[in-house]
């Protein structure tokens, strides 16, 4: 089949992108030429590399419909605006399936331990949440009334080597990595009970290879790409100070003396949007609808993501 994967050279993409190739598919890489795949691999040789700026050109959703693909897969709509022009734009074209990535954020805090994939009464957060949430309305409400082919897949963390992954503290500091490779204490806010739920980059591919691979049973679905289980911040300090070979040594923080003791004001926004969700994601009907399996628990994906932190010379012990 002819794919069109907008976005294809993200976290994401470099791992769907071999995947789709290596299945007999026909690639269309769309993206802004800015960036290279995170993941060599030779069937990169066989992708065709299209450059659009979707902020930057206007017909951006006309010039994908004029790909004439069977499939898109769309991992960089941010916007419900965007969303609701490419739908618009690919309704009179044979497309027979539209794949959206939304994300876990389109769930605000989550209210039971598992948290289902299809509810519709989602309290997204922040304005990113509310988009991916809007979008997934939207595109539900067109499978319902008009047949559009979607379907919504909302990864969670997404981790993996080569770039930063979310720490212990919910944001992007890499240096408190560093405190715990020295064997020093880190305070962690509240009791430490918040979860977060990374995802191996591989298998957020590998939910989207899936649901092409069996559309019929995955249109209309929402699914969530995460691993087996969530990790507590408490869990992840711990499993860091064992891979660095260290005791731990963690103390607790209010909220507001750990933002404090964190220091910077964006870093402690971003903690707290990522641990006001917590929960755990289910992936019950990605199992049973379409045989997703993640290949990657949690914490194997943390520490190759970590690994690759050192590999790099991110952060150094």
């Amino acid at each position: 089949m002819k794919i069109v994967v907008i976005g294809g050279c993200g976290h994401i993409g470099s791992y769907l992108v071999p995947m789709l190739i290596k299945a007999g598919h026909e690639v269309t890489v769309v993206s802004r030429g800015k960036s290279k795949s995170y993941l060599q691999d030779y069937a990169w040789k066989k992708a065709k590399m299209v450059v659009l700026d979707r902020e930057k050109d206007a017909d951006f959703a006309e010039k994908i419909a004029a790909m004439n693909a069977d499939i898109v897969v769309d991992l960089i709509s941010f916007h419900f605006e965007d969303t609701r022009k490419m739908v618009e734009a690919l309704k009179p074209t044979s497309l027979s399936h539209y794949l959206f990535c939304s994300s876990i954020w389109a769930h605000g805090r989550v209210r039971t331990l598992e948290a289902d994939p299809n509810d519709l009464q989602k309290e997204p957060l922040d304005d990113y949440g509310r988009n991916k949430f809007q979008s997934e309305l939207y595109l539900k409400n067109e499978w319902r009334t008009a047949g559009f082919p979607a379907t919504v897949i909302m990864p969670g963390q997404i981790s993996g080597p080569g770039w930063l992954i979310i720490n212990p503290w919910g944001n992007l500091n890499t240096k408190m990595f560093e405190v715990i490779g020295r064997g020093e204490k880190i305070y962690l806010p509240n009791l430490g009970m918040e979860t977060l739920h990374h995802v191996h980059a591989s298998d957020v591919a590998q939910m989207f290879f899936r649901a092409i691979m069996c559309r019929n049973q995955s249109l209309g679905e929402s699914f969530h790409a995460v691993a087996e289980n969530s990790m507590t911040l408490y869990g992840y300090a711990r499993l860091m100070y064992e891979f660095f070979n260290q005791k731990p040594d963690i103390d607790f923080l209010s909220w507001e003396k750990w933002a404090e003791y964190e220091g910077h004001p964006d870093e402690v926004s971003h903690s707290y949007y990522h641990l006001a969700r917590s929960g755990k994601y289910s992936i019950e009907n990605a199992k049973r609808l379409v045989g997703y399996h993640p290949q990657f628990t949690v914490q194997e994906t943390v520490i190759q993501s970590i690994q690759s932190y050192l590999d790099r010379g991110i952060i150094k012990i």
